[in-house]
């Protein structure tokens, strides 16, 4: 007695065609899962690489995405104040300096006579530089290259004493004043006619003479 859920082979009993063939079906499908497993792992792969991007797709030589570089920030040249009477210092470097002098006097400008003691009467260089606003009255420094040359003492007695100055000063000579700056001057050191050299000193006293008093008559 057979069972009848069991086919012969030769009536086409046994399992059914299409579950033959599904069986086979699957077990192609699992070979290639296997086969592509093995694929990565046999050429020494980590594992599947993650799927391309837009970005990776791009051509060889495309420029990426730009990134934003702060601008430095320069630093600015030193501004001069403008003078508000447009005055500058004048050009007199390399000036024979007595000219330079008259040219800072015409302007109303102060100055100072720095003697370096070399050779030569040209101005090397002016304190404030050239073309530096100043103020009427400001004094400028001049460096001449050679020595203070000589001067004659101008005689300046008798004269008005500011009168007396500016003839000092238009000699080179600073006047020192000793008894105040007003009236004739009385007397002068050194005196006049004598040899000095510029940026000397010359003493002079201003004011009228005090009357010396008469002696007292002896009594009887």
């Amino acid at each position: 007695m057979t069972d009848g859920n069991v086919g012969d082979a030769r009536n086409g009993g046994g399992p059914g065609r299409s579950t033959v063939l599904l069986g086979g079906g699957l077990a192609l499908v699992l070979l290639a899962a296997v086969g592509a497993t093995g694929g990565w792992l046999l050429a020494g792969e980590d594992g599947p690489t993650a799927p391309a991007t837009a970005a990776d797709a791009a051509p060889a030589g495309t420029p990426g995405p730009t990134r934003s570089t702060p601008a430095r920030s320069t630093p600015s040249p030193p501004r001069r104040t403008a003078s508000p009477t447009g005055l500058t210092v004048p050009e007199v470097v390399g000036e024979d300096f007595a000219e330079a002098r008259d040219e800072l006097r015409e302007r109303r400008l102060g100055w100072r006579l720095v003697f370096l003691g070399g050779t030569g009467r040209t101005v090397e260089r002016a304190s404030p530089t050239v073309g530096t606003p100043v103020r009427p009255g400001r004094t400028v420094t001049l460096y001449v290259s050679g020595p203070a040359p000589a001067a004659t003492v101008p005689d300046v007695v008798g004269d008005d004493c500011d009168e007396a100055a500016d003839d000092l000063v238009d000699e080179g000579f600073y006047p020192r004043y000793r008894s105040g700056r007003t009236g004739p001057v009385t007397r002068q050191d050194p005196t006049g006619d004598n040899t000095g050299r510029w940026n000397d000193q010359v003493s002079i006293w201003c004011g009228e003479v005090s009357a010396t008093p008469e002696s007292a008559a002896p009594t009887p």
